[in-house]
């Protein structure tokens, strides 16, 4: 008997989204926890994140569509609470995993969309952010599961653009007035493993 392969369900759920956004044209890139196994050590995840690009008007459609490629609400008024909160709330039914996609409304997350790169699992090409937006993303949420994916992004891209990382970093740190995001972020970077010789 074959042993069920514990990264399916994940997988399915991700080829469904990337092919389902392709479908409506939608720019977009898988971030949270997918993304920092990609970009960093595997962790275990059991959702999917997702940011994108999308005017108001096509909302509705966009929920609607979702149910060719498995994706259902996966609370009743889905678009009210969008307006409140920015994220579809929604769930792949084939591999019964939650999956919330953010709307993107900052210059910073265009630019994410705008620089992502894709990132090949199984057959399925990921559109995921660079290594630098990532960092930013993860440090603005400052949660320590967050921090820990800091570190070990940088394990794997020590020569990420920390001018860059740290110029956006400092912009929502001061905007949030959250002086600590920019704080901990400098404490990750400095024992961030040397880049190796070539």
């Amino acid at each position: 008997m074959k042993t069920p392969d514990p990264l399916a369900p994940l997988i399915l759920a991700l080829h469904d989204l990337v092919t389902w956004f392709r479908a409506l044209k939608v720019k977009g890139v898988v971030i949270g926890g997918v993304a920092a196994s990609l970009l960093g050590r595997p962790r275990l995840t059991h959702d999917v994140d997702a940011l994108i690009l999308m005017e108001r008007e096509k909302w509705e459609g966009f929920i609607d569509s979702g149910k060719k490629f498995g994706f259902m609400p996966r609370i009743p008024k889905v678009i009210n609470f969008a307006q409140l909160h920015r994220v579809f709330l929604m769930r792949h039914e084939p591999s019964a995993l939650d999956i919330d996609i953010s709307i993107g409304a900052l210059p910073f997350e265009e630019e994410a969309i705008k620089r992502r790169r894709l990132v090949k699992l199984a057959r399925v090409k990921i559109p995921l952010p660079t290594p630098e937006d990532l960092i930013i993303m993860k440090a603005v949420a400052h949660r320590p599961r967050d921090m820990a994916d800091i570190e070990s992004i940088l394990e794997t891209h020590s020569s990420v653009d920390e001018k860059y990382i740290l110029k956006r970093v400092k912009e929502f740190s001061a905007a949030l007035e959250m002086p600590e995001i920019l704080k901990d972020l400098k404490t990750i970077l400095k024992r961030k493993p040397l880049q190796p010789s070539p």
